[in-house]
């Protein structure tokens, strides 16, 4: 998959395609209805499959909110859609000059004249251009006569709800990570590199592998079953394992991250990048009495962790 981050100057080889457009934040279920339908018609029209997506996320730019949304960071979404096959990524940068284009320019400059798509996809609720004033039936109109095709890809549900990526970030926040992953398709997933933290769980007898979430909508804090791959370097692979997402409140922590014990697993990781895939939710952070409290529960957790991942 080439991801393009440049539309002004773009390889004409990179123009053409079909594509679906939109934020695709967790790739759910309704995205991936959104991009089977794109690769229909990039079929019909000989064209490669893509995706027009935005960098930042408009809520970002927008938003005096400082509060963490993404379920997934911009790498975690291009290795998604690679997986799905897209094989063009268009992250369109979000910027004054794009947020100030009304609808006709948008399709006109950024569509027609910039990427040159054949035919774009997008949801029934999407809207675009300045103000967000766009709506799918202009933007069919548009097409007609900038030159490309449009599909608009119906809602798709659950047991009559509709799948969006804010149903998904309540779920997380419930602590209920498959329901989540019932909407996603897939197991919900916090990737990034490893980062050095204090060691105390290598004091402790289980040793983690520390991971950032800036930026990333936080899970309920607490301690989950999970399933990692490790995506490079010399311990690549599948492991199972228990994970902690929160602001270690026994040791006077306030700045959320999320360390995993890997079972079975020895070898250094520092430099890597893990992807954490929550399966359960074990139970919420807890401050205990002492380390031998702490402990305890760790082995307690763990326990939990195997009989769980067992059965997945």
């Amino acid at each position: 998959m080439r991801i393009i981050r440049d539309t002004a100057f773009i390889d004409p080889a990179d123009r053409g395609a079909a594509a679906a457009i939109g934020n695709f934040d967790g790739v759910h279920i309704g995205h991936q209805a959104v991009i089977d339908l794109t690769r229909e018609a990039a079929t019909v029209a000989h064209s490669p499959l893509g995706i027009m997506t935005f960098e930042p996320h408009p809520r970002s730019y927008f938003s005096n909110d400082p509060k963490p949304f993404r379920l997934m960071n911009a790498e975690a979404k291009a290795n998604r859609l690679a997986k799905l096959g897209v094989e063009k990524l268009y992250e369109v940068p979000f910027n004054e000059a794009l947020a100030g284009l009304n609808p006709r320019e948008f399709a006109q400059t950024i569509i027609a004249d910039q990427l040159g798509l054949k035919h774009v996809v997008v949801g029934a609720d999407f809207c675009f251009g300045k103000g967000r004033a766009g709506t799918v039936q202009d933007l069919q109109a548009f097409g007609a006569e900038m030159g490309f095709g449009v599909t608009i890809a119906p809602i798709v549900s659950i047991d009559t709800a509709s799948v969006s990526s804010t149903a998904i970030r309540q779920a997380l926040s419930d602590g209920k990570p498959r329901d989540a992953a019932a909407m996603l398709g897939h197991w919900h997933r916090i990737e990034g590199e490893i980062i050095r933290g204090h060691q105390r769980g290598r004091e402790l007898g289980y040793p983690t592998a520390n991971m950032s979430i800036a930026g990333l909508h936080p899970p309920k804090f607490g301690v989950y079953a999970v399933k990692v791959d490790v995506l490079d370097g010399p311990h690549q692979g599948a492991y199972d394992g228990a994970t902690s997402i929160g602001v270690r409140p026994m040791f006077g922590e306030n700045l959320p991250n999320c360390e995993t014990f890997l079972f079975d697993f020895k070898g250094d990781l520092y430099g890597t990048t893990l992807s954490v895939a929550l399966v359960d939710f074990l139970r919420p952070e807890l401050k205990f009495d002492g380390l031998d409290a702490l402990i305890t529960q760790m082995e307690a957790d763990c326990d939990q962790a195997r009989q769980i991942l067992a059965h997945v």
